[in-house]
């Protein structure tokens, strides 16, 4: 199809300058490149035909790591006072 109809991952380097002054940098613009990029973000992992355990996995490393991070300062001192 035409250049500008494109998805970035499908454009040559040699044709990225073309491609780029095709793209429409308003606000419209930019709103509708967020929209399609969500759209595919989530046909790629959010509404997948069959799930496993990977998704519930990853939400709960998520919440580990976010947990500690929240701690962080309660974990030091606790380990500070115990070392003294």
């Amino acid at each position: 199809g035409p250049l500008s109809e494109r998805p970035l991952m499908e454009v040559r380097l040699g044709e990225l300058h073309t491609w780029a002054s095709t793209c429409s940098f308003s606000a419209q613009g930019l709103l509708g490149a967020v929209q399609r990029a969500w759209g595919s973000y989530c046909a790629k992992y959010i509404h997948v035909k069959q799930g496993g355990p990977a998704g519930i996995s990853m939400l709960l490393a998520g919440y580990c790591l976010l947990s500690y991070g929240w701690n962080y300062q309660h974990f030091s001192k606790a380990s500070y006072l115990r070392n003294s």
